[in-house]
């Protein structure tokens, strides 16, 4: 009865030949929301395209070499790249493997019961806590046993790394297990049909494809990461200069800098020449989030190719 009066209400303009107006102004309203959001973004961008490009044309690749510096001329964002890859690589090595694994027990192993329903519920709300009390958490769970352990102070690269995987680890169970959860239950079956077993179909089957979606979400939810500021700040990366070099263990036990703090340190500081240096630092960090971005639409195509 009520597929017959759904498709009596869709066959209606047609026969009336009346023209559907809602729908029409709905559409108006969808490209305006999509022109001011273009336009807020393009606004955004060419401000800082236009005060950061004269820095990198007087400077070249000169910023993206120098040390951090109290001298406007002379400081440049070599420490924070190196920061920012390092706690990369810390959280897509934490986050990914607990995150994923997590989402394959939620969808195929786990029971459908109030436990299970509890946990996904709690997952979702974790992804919408503020990113400054992850900041927190960090503060005073791994800085305190980093401390503890006579890594330094415990500020150093392998908090932040660990505050921030922390902080995207909901982002990554959510975005797998909806990967997951889209592939079609016909695939399931005609696994468990040729006498697969759980892991076999889930090995074979079900992470090949949902693998374009889980390797979008989690590399989209390490972009979101390299832009976080508040927990690295609460998490002890460098608000200032300091001398680079040592050896390799000086490199995860000392002082770090990331781009999100360098850019928030440049922007206090009331020298004009430094206003400039945030911009460029900017354009830095907006280039390696879309790197990033890109990274993440090359594995998504070249693994639907493969499927």
């Amino acid at each position: 009865m009520t597929m017959t009066v759904t498709a009596d209400r869709a066959a209606r303009p047609l026969a009336t030949g009346h023209r559907d107006v809602a729908g029409t102004v709905f559409a108006i309203l969808m490209l305006l929301a999509l022109l001011f959001s273009l336009a807020i973004l393009g606004i955004l961008v060419g401000s800082q395209l236009a005060k950061g490009l004269p820095v990198f044309a007087e400077r070249g690749t000169e910023f993206l070499t120098s040390p951090l510096s109290s001298n406007p001329d002379k400081a440049g964002v070599a420490q924070g790249l190196i920061g920012t890859a390092l706690l990369a690589s810390i959280v897509a090595l934490v986050a990914f493997p607990i995150g994923i694994l997590t989402a394959v027990y939620l969808e195929e192993y786990a029971p459908t019961n109030v436990i299970s329903r509890f946990i996904d519920i709690n997952i979702r709300n974790l992804a919408g806590v503020p990113s400054v009390v992850y900041g927190l958490l960090g503060l005073a769970v791994f800085v305190t046993f980093f401390a503890a352990v006579g890594a330094g102070d415990g500020k150093n690269v392998l908090s932040g790394g660990l505050t921030l995987a922390v902080l995207i680890l909901p982002l990554v169970i959510i975005t797998a297990a909806e990967a997951i959860r889209a592939v079609p239950r016909g695939l399931r079956d005609s696994g468990y049909g040729l006498g697969a077993s759980r892991w076999q179909v889930v090995r074979q089957l079900v992470l090949p494809a949902a693998s374009p979606g889980i390797l979008t979400g989690t590399v989209l939810a390490l972009s979101r990461a390299l832009g976080e500021t508040a927990p690295l700040i609460l998490a002890g990366a460098i608000l200032g200069s300091y001398s680079s070099g040592g050896s390799i263990a000086d490199l995860f036990t000392g002082p770090y800098a990331a781009l999100p703090t360098i850019v928030f340190d440049w922007a206090r500081k009331p020298q004009e020449a430094f206003r400039a240096n945030t911009s460029a630092a900017i354009l830095v960090l907006l280039a390696v989030t879309i790197m990033a971005n890109t990274f993440a639409i090359i594995l998504r195509n070249r693994y639907d190719r493969r499927w």
